[in-house]
């Protein structure tokens, strides 16, 4: 049995040129839940909609103490180094 789908209304198509011109309404619209297919000589180049569910918001500093940079990480070794100055 196919899985039944929302009732979401199929995205409506604007062109790249138009968007672009009208862009904060469009981001007003896309606040309000439409999406868009962006389309650029009658092919599709870009979909545009609110985001999913599942995006959060970005916490800064939430990788602190997870990454770690290699001591070495600022030097270059001796045959490396004459390679890029010779090529200079």
């Amino acid at each position: 049995m196919p899985e039944s789908r929302p009732n979401t209304p199929s995205p409506r198509r604007v062109g790249v040129r138009e968007f672009r011109g009208n862009l904060t309404s469009f981001l007003q619209q896309v606040q309000d839940g439409q999406r868009f297919v962006l389309t650029s000589h009658h092919k599709v180049v870009a979909e545009i909609g609110p985001p999913s569910s599942d995006v959060g918001a970005r916490k800064p500093g939430a990788l602190r103490g997870r990454i770690k940079i290699a001591d070495d990480f600022d030097s270059l070794p001796a045959d490396l180094l004459k390679a890029m100055e010779d090529g200079a």
